[in-house]
């Protein structure tokens, strides 16, 4: 990705579900050339979205656990 390309960060950011508010936020410290929160900013979405994928994984945890009690049932 060439990070002087604004359509190419703002390509990776919408296909990171980042929201349009976050877009702008980003691009705004970009303006100012504040890499440091930048990179806050990047790693703070980051963060929201492994909470997300934590959630998922718990979900998916108990389904597979009523699975293997239905099996368990079963046998």
């Amino acid at each position: 990705m060439d990070l002087k390309n604004d359509n190419d960060i703002m390509q990776n950011l919408k296909d990171a579900y980042c929201s349009d508010e976050f877009i702008k936020e980003f691009f705004k410290l970009k303006e100012y050339g504040n890499s440091k929160l930048l990179v806050q900013l990047l790693y703070k979405h980051r963060e929201k979205l492994l909470d997300g994928l934590h959630d998922f994984q718990k979900k998916i945890a108990c389904l597979d656990y009523l699975i293997f009690q239905i099996e368990h049932e079963l046998a």
